[in-house]
């Protein structure tokens, strides 16, 4: 009778255990209902596309790349709930389906948002001009400078550009600030090449804004006066602006060549002559100078055409490394004035070895003489500014024995001419270096 008992009573302890917990089952599906319900009904709710589960991703028949994209978008969903790990865990299932699924979803996005012809793409770009076209828009000369209008107009688009044409690669638009300004080093280069810059600033408003950095100008005043520009800034100066005081204050050019062209009339043989036939000929010759940035220069005599010698005119060029171009220093002294101290033979014999292997002929330069130059920059032509070198001063130092004596040479107009100063695009066709 007591084994009747206590089976009696466990059949009713498990029967009472299993009402309770099918009671709890009703009870958690009916708060599932109301809770559903309640948020349909708030005014926050905003009803979203509901996604398969996990689970549910593994009954779906079709390719891996569709699969992926239902993980990859689970995986978003659950990062922005702060579900972080099972965000990962759905990321992680997506890559190993299709590696490079997140770049793939980028893309479609951005075929479904960016017009497909450039009809379409011309179009919505008027309507956004129209939508976006205020007073503020429009430039008044009177009330602000087009630097500044131009700031406040690309600040307001966030970006530094927008492409013309639909791509579907990186646009540089992408790119930040800081890769943009650092990209413009490079094309100014360590050589100096500001015309460059002033080209990449006609592209664009954007571009035009980054171009105008005070940073890369007030650079380059300093690689070409050096630092005693720095002492007040430009406003010290007379000047507005970096930009203002390297294109306005006498300085030299490095993208190309100074050519200085001497003729003079050259009698003939004395045994041809008599008082009824004078035989002569007009000799022609040139000087070429080439500055650059880091304080070097080199000077040729020649009587070669500019097209056969200006490639000849760089410093790992043979006839430099072989003496047969003179090559020494320069600085800029008082405003407008440039002084050159050349070493060896100032480039007046190289002419014959111009075009010839450097061991064909000797180096048979005297060591013992320094050329002293002073030439001032001038601008004869307001279009051209700092193109013109005028001849103020030259002289040979020799010495002989311990002393040093001063040779100054008279410097006529017709065999001291000014030279001009001729851009060569070859100079600036690659660097090495970035401005800095």
């Amino acid at each position: 009778n007591n084994t009747s008992e206590g089976c009696e009573a466990d059949g009713e302890d498990k029967e009472e255990s299993s009402s309770s917990s099918s009671n709890k089952v009703v009870y958690l599906d009916e708060f599932r209902k109301e809770w559903k319900k309640e948020i349909e009904k708030s005014p926050h709710h905003v009803p979203k596309k509901d996604l398969p589960n996990g689970e549910e991703v593994d009954q779906i028949k079709e390719n891996d790349e569709d699969k992926a994209k239902v993980l990859f978008q689970l995986g978003v969903e659950n990062e922005e709930k702060g579900r972080l790990y099972e965000a990962i865990q759905y990321y992680r299932r997506a890559v190993q389906l299709v590696p490079d699924i997140e770049l793939r979803l980028f893309q479609q996005s951005l075929s479904q948002t960016t017009p497909s012809t450039p009809d379409d793409l011309v179009a919505q770009k008027i309507e956004e001009d129209d939508d976006s076209a205020g007073p503020d828009e429009e430039f008044d000369p009177e009330s602000t400078d087009l630097l500044t209008h131009l700031q406040i107009v690309t600040s307001r688009q966030q970006a530094l550009c927008h492409p013309h044409y639909a791509t579907t690669s990186t646009h540089i638009s992408a790119l930040p600030m800081e890769i943009f300004l650092y990209i413009l080093r490079w094309v100014v280069s360590a050589d100096l090449d500001l015309r460059s810059l002033e080209m990449c600033a006609a592209v664009c408003r954007g571009f035009y804004v980054c171009c105008r950095d005070p940073e890369i100008w007030r650079i380059a005043c300093t690689r070409v006066w050096g630092m005693r520009c720095l002492g007040g800034g430009p406003c010290s100066s007379g000047f507005s602006s970096w930009r203002e005081m390297f294109i306005t204050r006498p300085r030299l050019h490095y993208s190309g060549v100074y050519i200085s062209k001497a003729t003079y009339v050259r009698l003939g043989e004395n045994q041809f002559q008599d008082q009824f036939y004078r035989p002569w000929r007009i000799v022609i010759y040139f000087r070429y100078l080439r500055f650059f940035v880091d304080g070097r220069v080199l000077m040729l005599t020649t009587p070669d055409e500019p097209a056969g010698v200006v490639g000849l005119l760089r410093p790992d060029c043979w006839c430099c490394k072989s003496g047969r171009i003179a090559h020494g220093y320069y600085r800029l002294v008082e405003d407008n004035t440039v002084s050159i101290v050349l070493g060896g033979n100032n480039g007046t014999n190289a002419s014959s070895a111009v075009g010839q292997p450097p061991k064909s002929r000797s180096n048979n330069y005297n060591s013992g003489h320094t050329f002293h130059m002073e030439l001032e920059i001038t601008s004869p032509r307001k279009k051209r500014r700092h193109n013109q070198l005028i001849w103020r001063g030259y002289s040979v130092f020799t010495r002989a024995n311990g002393i040093e004596t001063r040779t100054p040479f008279d410097l006529p107009a017709s065999r001291y001419p000014p030279f001009w100063f001729s851009r060569v695009k070859s100079y600036n066709a690659e660097t090495l270096h970035p401005l800095a």
